[in-house]
């Protein structure tokens, strides 16, 4: 594809990379940042800088986060005793969009894939352990909330033998309204919803 511009073309590029967007996608991207109004523009920019160079991550469940704690965990009137644990920061979007969840919870930062190299060791298994485990922590149930992918499922059985010894914890999964094989950013909110409310417990 021939570009007028240079710059035209360094844009393109740069929106391109982006999931989802091809080439032609992006060239309308550009052309019409380049008709809007310079703030428009300008906005945007600063406001994509910011975001990447200011969020943090929640000390407690390492979802994305303006501070130390995100607003979900600071918040008292949330069910700190119920910890839903999810792969990625979009289930937690997800599962909040359902209206059906009021606990609190925790990000692994991915799933096990041997296929990847991504291990036990890369997420944030250890940190859950511990919260559970710790001497003064009031959770009383894990809701494991993990796309039923193969990967997913690995990565629910390898918690579920990490966790099954915590004499305090319950440990349960959500039902299966979500499909075999599906995601759960995808899934809609009424089925995602009922999923959570009918999550079954697990056998230790």
């Amino acid at each position: 594809m021939e570009y007028p511009s240079k710059l035209i073309e360094n844009a393109v590029l740069e929106l391109a990379r982006l999931p989802g967007i091809g080439r032609k996608t992006a060239l309308r991207l550009a052309l019409h940042l380049l008709k809007a109004q310079t703030e428009t523009t300008v906005s945007l920019a600063e406001a994509l800088a910011k975001m990447r160079f200011d969020i943090t991550y929640c000390r407690t469940c390492h979802s994305i986060s303006d501070s130390e704690e995100c607003g979900i965990c600071a918040n008292k009137l949330r069910d700190h005793g119920t910890v839903c644990v999810v792969s990625d920061v979009r289930d937690v979007i997800a599962i909040e969009n359902t209206g059906q969840y009021q606990g609190v919870y925790h990000v692994l930062g991915g799933v096990i894939s041997p296929i990847e190299g991504i291990g036990p060791a890369d997420l944030n298994i250890d940190s859950l352990v511990s919260r559970a485990g710790a001497d003064d922590s009031e959770i009383h149930e894990i809701i494991l909330a993990i796309s039923p992918t193969m990967e997913g499922d690995t990565t629910a059985f390898y918690l579920s033998r990490r966790l099954r010894d915590l004499p305090k914890v319950n440990l349960s999964t959500i039902a299966r309204g979500i499909p075999m094989g599906g995601e759960l950013e995808y899934a809609d909110e009424i089925t995602l919803g009922r999923s959570i409310v009918e999550r079954q417990r697990q056998a230790r």
